[in-house]
């Protein structure tokens, strides 16, 4: 399946949908409201496969600090999760379990050494969440050496047969360089359009918060003002568990001709900007 999931449209279906499925450190209705919605899903095909069987699901979040939990008031307050908490609700009979492999500070490369080894083992993920890229765009990384890396990982988890969403960058009020860093930005988004691969941008769902207000975007973050804070996590693992929920669930076969009929060519990689 084509996918055109870029810059926040995978934060992006009606709260009504599934909000009673979904745990948060705070209620539903403290979320903002999701950006606009996509015409097609993500592709999980054997993470749909495993909860239609109600087989066990596996789920690698992995990256840096922001899978670690930075920021957060403690380990159940991190996105990774609530998510969990999310999913086991909502696939009721289905064990579902989400393995925080967060290390802060991380950079790509090192990320993806973890990632390897992962999915080395006999016991493979089933879903692989990969967070990537704000410290490579932060501390001065090669955006060559940082694409190839990111195709890399792609590659790894493909050949393991998991299924893969790529999580990008978060916004915040400091960031020093913009335009390097949404070139940055615009890399997870071209890297994974090349590839079919779905993203969620935090990116653009947290740039979304200050356009609404900046006020708003302060309460999601920690006293650091970069990491997420407890309601940031939330409200993340709300959005992010919206989107995998929806890829699971059968849709009545007209809705699905509906998506077909709006297939159209991919944007290139500097029309996924939202300003």
């Amino acid at each position: 399946m084509l996918l055109r999931f870029s810059f926040g449209r995978l934060a992006c279906l009606s709260a009504a949908v599934f909000a009673g499925h979904l745990v948060a450190a705070r209620p539903a209705s403290a979320c903002p409201a999701p950006l606009p919605a996509a015409a097609e899903r993500m592709s999980l095909a054997l993470t749909e496969a495993h909860v239609t069987r109600r087989e066990p699901v596996r789920v690698l979040a992995i990256g840096s600090s922001s899978t670690e939990g930075i920021g957060a008031s403690g380990p159940d307050r991190t996105y990774p999760h609530l998510l969990e908490q999310s999913l086991r609700g909502a696939w009721r009979g289905t064990p579902v379990e989400v393995t925080n492999a967060g290390i802060g500070g991380e950079t790509a490369d090192r990320t993806l050494a973890r990632l390897a080894e992962a999915l080395g083992r006999p016991v493979k993920p089933d879903l692989v969440i990969w967070q990537v890229g704000t410290n490579d765009a932060i501390t001065g990384g090669d955006e060559a050496a940082f694409r190839r890396r990111l195709e890399q990982g792609v590659a790894l988890v493909r050949a393991a047969g998991s299924d893969l969403i790529v999580l990008d960058q978060q916004y915040y009020p400091a960031i020093p360089d913009h335009a390097r860093y949404e070139r940055f930005v615009g890399l997870v988004a071209a890297v994974a359009q090349e590839a079919e691969v779905p993203v969620f941008s935090r990116y653009a769902l947290m740039k979304d918060w200050n356009r609404q207000d900046p006020a708003l975007l302060a309460g999601m973050l920690s006293s650091d003002r970069f990491h997420m804070g407890d309601q940031g996590y939330a409200c993340l693992a709300q959005a992010l568990g919206r989107d995998i929920l929806d890829a699971v669930t059968p849709r009545p076969e007209p809705l699905q001709a509906v998506a077909r009929a709006k297939r159209q060519k991919l944007p290139d990689s500097a029309s996924l900007r939202r300003g």
